[in-house]
């Protein structure tokens, strides 16, 4: 059974079709990317999946279970988590504090008066977890919003991750980085998805992270797809490479 199952979804914001009858699956442990020209219905499409919006038609299971209807908080909690294309952390709060947050949310912890001793070494031991896998360990006592830009994004992934996601959905996590920053962000996610299996999908214009990090490639088109395959069948579509890859060139 696939992890997730988008079947033929649409979305309709008055005459414009922003996502026009898209099927989509995510197997366990897969890193699925999700590229096309600006305004091709990318991020609208991330909406859909993440609960910020219904889609007009069509439908999405969950591990087999119909979410289509369920709200953004609720899909959270049955295990899917985002990023956005503007990074979203606390930025005058320290780093640790920024994974404590959600860690302690995911534990059912943030509403408690008290919080016994055990309970606290697990959060603190699984907040010191997340500084580490995401290479943040050494700067946990500055302040989210003084980092570079990519310790700012590799933060937010970490805060996603603090939330236990069976699907972790990355919308453009290297845009504005230079070459070293975005080698840090994609470091970070080859780790989530190598070492901790987890489910990724990515949206990313930087197709040199597209084809390094995707098993597999969904390209859309004016809200619909246009191919779907490997990296290496992708790239070598002349579809592909006429509407988005050939006229990046």
């Amino acid at each position: 059974m696939s992890l997730l199952d988008v079947r033929d979804v649409s979305r309709h914001f008055g005459s414009l079709v922003a996502v026009d009858h898209v099927s989509f699956k995510v197997e366990p442990g897969e890193l699925r990317a999700v590229i096309g020209p600006n305004g091709a219905g990318k991020t609208t499409f991330f909406n859909l999946i993440s609960g910020l919006f219904p889609p007009s038609s069509g439908s999405i299971l969950l591990d087999g279970q119909d979410i289509t209807t369920v709200p953004a908080h609720r899909r959270v909690g049955l295990g899917i988590s985002r990023t956005f294309q503007i990074t979203e952390i606390f930025p005058e709060l320290t780093v640790r504090d920024n994974l404590l947050i959600p860690v302690e949310s995911a534990a059912g912890l943030r509403l408690r008066p008290w919080i016994s001793r055990a309970d606290r070494v697990k959060v603190a031991d699984r907040v010191q977890e997340l500084l580490e896998s995401g290479g943040l360990a050494d700067k946990a006592e500055r302040l989210a919003g003084e980092l570079s830009h990519g310790d700012q994004r590799a933060t937010e992934i970490m805060m996603s991750l603090a939330l236990q996601p069976r699907l972790l959905l990355l919308d453009e996590p290297t845009a504005g980085m230079g070459d070293q920053e975005t080698r840090d962000v994609v470091r970070v996610i080859r780790n989530l998805h190598k070492k901790e299996g987890l489910s990724i999908v990515l949206i990313e214009h930087d197709m040199r992270v597209i084809f390094h990090l995707a098993d597999r490639i969904m390209v859309l088109a004016e809200g619909a797809v246009l191919a779907d395959g490997t990296p290496a069948e992708i790239a070598a579509d002349e579809r592909v490479q006429a509407a988005y890859l050939g006229s990046a060139e």
